[in-house]
């Protein structure tokens, strides 16, 4: 027994409902001549490197199965007849295939897909401290000293608001003239002076 892959290309323009009777034609054949199916693909719509009875895009299909030359010819008659399919090509994979080992592999692949992703176990985020060291006698002494502290720095900061600021004292200007040089006798000698010169000019 031979390993095959074969591409085919679908109208793109048919929708889901409309492709599935295709798919489900090729399904009962492969059984029937002696084979069975490995994989079944579906690529999607892809642009074409030409054009293909006037259509730029196909819905691709790949086909991975185990059988013997009659399967190929069988799906290969059915695409000639079939206007829904646009191309298709076969290659040999294997020609003396395992189909015993094969059938594992297609058990192991299942059994991953059902079996459920492991969850893994939530780590519990860490306390940002001890409640039991808060109730601790170390942790009031602390509280004490922090309590003491602010309970000083509220009275400084109340003391400086109740304070007045300190008034700075005045500097008075210099006097123009000493009043106790005006009251000195020189100064009773130069009002003397001014009285007889002015007394002489009025003579």
């Amino acid at each position: 027994m031979r390993r095959y892959e074969t591409i085919f290309i679908i109208d793109p323009d048919l929708s889901g409902e409309e492709r599935n009777p295709i798919f489900d034609r090729l399904n009962d054949l492969i059984p029937k001549q002696g084979g069975f199916l490995v994989e079944q693909a579906e690529w999607g719509s892809r642009r074409l490197a030409y054009e293909i009875k006037k259509k730029p895009r196909g819905y691709y299909v790949r086909l991975d199965y185990c059988g013997t030359g009659a399967v190929v010819d069988e799906m290969e008659r059915l695409f000639r007849i079939d206007d829904r399919v646009l191309k298709y090509m076969t290659i040999v994979l294997d020609k003396d295939v395992d189909t015993e080992k094969v059938k594992e592999e297609m058990a192991q692949a299942e059994s991953k897909q059902d079996s459920p992703d492991p969850i893994e176990p939530v780590q519990p985020d860490k306390p940002d401290a001890d409640p039991d060291a808060l109730d601790s006698p170390e942790s009031d002494a602390v509280e004490g000293d922090i309590s003491s502290t602010e309970s000083e720095e509220m009275a400084q900061a109340e003391s400086k608001q109740d304070s007045p600021d300190p008034i700075e004292p005045v500097q008075h200007d210099e006097p123009d003239a000493d009043h106790d040089a005006l009251d000195s006798p020189e100064s009773d000698a130069v009002e003397s002076d001014i009285s007889s010169t002015e007394s002489d000019e009025k003579e």
